[in-house]
């Protein structure tokens, strides 16, 4: 079905490709899933499917990516709509029209389909993605994982023979990603669809896989093959085949399930043994929010909300799409102004204060970490944070260096990958070291290696009294990072204590570890690590 001969991809003023000879075959039917480091590659791979490389993006495409037989150098996106499904990173930036039913009926239209089969295909989808409840909505009034699966639907309603995803579940709750990912399988084994996606959080995703790509980046050859084969020696690999390579399972497990079924003694050996006990964060607070309230319009956002952060302290909050975790942090940078309640950072309130005082004391990295970046280049960029935040001269660049070593200074911010713009946003923010860092969704786009850096710079700054929010539907990084987990629905905080206790006691953000080793308290491959070796 999908074909690469020879590719290579360089992009204008690269010195190098960033594909080189890619030989890929992925027949009809199969959920192949892309894997790879940030910035290796993935989303230009997926982007020549649909010809969005080379005749959107320019650059030069040598060799040959044929698609049900065609050759995506003739046919111009336009002309596989036909036959491909294409959907980005970010939904809300292809959607065209401002209502649920009319964004799936808009690229049949486009395609001249005749009104009684947009009727008929329309109410399918519904049904197939489990929105026929929203079917009037405004586009914008629903929940992430809801306009997720517009995107979805608005591509499948033309039926293609392929459909391609960048991240599709990078903004998703676990249970709106199940969602998500059970309407591709059912779309594989039910209709014979092929499906290509990109994904950093493999643990999602890898069990569901026929076939994984691995791109390494930096113009190597790519590797494809069975899920449990190649991830046996990738550098990026979810938590549960980490914890079989530390076990030795053999073959190695892709899902919690088997897991389980091989963890027995290692369970037993774990047994006398307890996890490393987290920082307290007990010290004092840097930030409290008391009876806070805040609406937009008509709809309460959050509910008489009381918390506390302390110094020294990371606290995840969780919940589904929706629940409020954006809206707090908005209110704690003072960029929301709560209807009620009273807000404090560092015992002085966030709103009604110039925005250099407030950005002395609180740093936020937003949801969209494009909404920080305004310069040329990367290094200005990073010159500029320095001046803003008056700390020396390369420090934001170091913090860079850290969080994505491979990023070229000289490039254009916007032209930067998604998790290569996230790291440039978070060093920005962590450069400066306000006594309280907010985070929202900080994963988004990163690769494991990158994630394991960015917790080892977040734990700096608790060590020296700082104090981490982060909104997150990360449950991974929630097990690695947290000492204290709040769990939000509609609005309000339903749980708020040690990581341990949380994560462990639910069956939504428990972290793949906790759920292997079940009742033992263990959240990481890690802390299991520790112990075997002690």
């Amino acid at each position: 079905m999908i074909r690469f001969e020879a590719v290579s991809v360089t992009y204008p003023d690269a010195t190098r490709p960033v594909l080189r000879d890619v030989e890929l075959d992925i027949p009809e039917g199969e959920l192949c899933l892309v894997v790879g480091r940030t910035g290796s590659g993935k989303s230009t791979l997926l982007r020549c499917i649909n010809g969005l490389v080379p005749h959107f993006t320019g650059g030069r495409l040598t060799g040959r990516v044929s698609v049900d037989g065609r050759d995506t150098r003739v046919f111009p996106p336009r002309e596989l709509a036909d036959t491909v499904g294409f959907v980005g990173q970010d939904p809300l930036t292809g959607f065209v029209t401002d209502i649920v039913e009319d964004e799936l009926a808009y690229g049949m239209e486009s395609l001249g389909v005749a009104p009684h089969v947009m009727r008929r295909r329309v109410e399918e989808t519904l049904d197939l993605l489990g929105l026929a409840d929203v079917r009037d909505r405004p586009l914008l009034s629903l929940s992430a994982g809801q306009q997720q699966r517009v995107a979805i639907g608005s591509v499948l309603t033309v039926h293609p023979r392929v459909l391609v995803l960048d991240e599709p579940t990078s903004a998703l709750d676990p249970a709106a990603a199940e969602d998500v990912l059970s309407a591709l399988t059912r779309l594989v084994h039910d209709l014979g669809m092929t499906v290509v996606l990109a994904e950093h959080r493999l643990e999602r995703v890898v069990q569901y896989a026929d076939r994984v790509v691995f791109v390494p980046g930096q113009g190597r050859p790519i590797e494809s093959g069975p899920p449990a084969e190649l991830l046996a020696h990738t550098p990026v690999a979810p938590p549960v085949v980490e914890l079989g390579r530390l076990a030795g399972w053999s073959p190695l497990p892709l899902s919690v399930r088997d897991a389980r079924r091989a963890a027995g003694p290692l369970r037993a050996r774990l047994a006398g043994a307890t996890p490393p006990t987290r920082s307290s964060g007990r010290r004092s607070s840097v930030a409290e929010m008391r009876g806070v309230t805040a609406a937009y319009g008509d709809v309460l956002a959050l509910r008489g909300v009381d918390l506390t952060v302390h110094r020294g302290e990371v606290l995840a909050v969780m919940g589904r799409n929706g629940a409020g975790k954006s809206t707090l942090l908005s209110v704690l940078a003072g960029l929301r102004q709560p209807s009620a309640g009273v807000v404090s950072v560092v015992g002085a309130p966030t709103h009604d204060r110039p925005a250099r005082d407030v950005i002395r004391r609180v740093g936020l990295v937003p949801h969209e970490p494009t909404d920080l970046l305004w310069a040329q280049s990367v290094d200005v960029e990073c010159a500029e944070a320095d001046k803003d935040a008056r700390v020396e001269s390369g420090r934001t660049r170091r913090v860079l260096a850290e969080l994505a070593p491979e990023v070229d200074g000289d490039m254009h911010p916007r032209d930067l990958s998604e998790g290569q713009r996230l790291s440039l946003a978070l060093a920005i923010v962590l450069a400066s070291a306000p006594p309280l860092v907010l985070l929202d969704e900080p994963t988004r786009g990163l690769d494991y290696p990158a994630k394991h850096r960015l917790v080892g710079i977040l734990r700096d700054l608790t060590s020296r009294d700082h104090g981490v929010v982060l909104a997150t539907h990360d449950v991974e990084l929630a097990a690695e990072l947290a000492d204290r987990i709040v769990v939000m629905a509609e609005g309000e905080v339903v749980a708020d204590g040690p990581a341990g206790e949380v994560a462990v006691a639910s069956p939504v953000f428990a972290p793949q570890v906790a759920k292997v080793l079940a009742p033992l308290p263990w959240l990481t491959v890690g802390e299991v690590a520790a112990a075997i070796a002690g």
